[in-house]
């Protein structure tokens, strides 16, 4: 089971509408089996950022842990949520 994390700058607002959509996407895409959801913020997680398979956030995150974060914030717009998603779905099949 692959462990995903959506962290967004306090851990509660847009991560929280992140997770609703996470939720259902992995519920229509029948993945919902495939992955254990975690929610928090950048801050208390850039040290243990390699405890997940998956980081996707909803703000700026430290050039340190950049390249292993998927950036969620089309989620939130809707544009190029598709993408986001995509990319997603791979780490999970990868």
């Amino acid at each position: 089971m692959k462990k995903l994390m959506v962290m967004c700058g306090s851990g509660v607002a847009t991560s929280t509408v992140v997770m609703g959509k996470m939720k259902s996407w992995l519920s229509e895409e029948g993945l919902d089996s495939k992955v254990k959801l975690y929610q928090s913020k950048v801050a208390e997680e850039v040290n243990h950022i390699d405890d997940y398979d998956i980081v996707v956030s909803t703000t700026l995150v430290p050039d340190s842990i950049k390249d292993k974060v998927i950036n969620g914030v089309p989620l939130l717009t809707g544009m190029g949520a598709d993408k986001v998603f995509e990319e997603i779905k791979k780490e999970i099949e990868a």
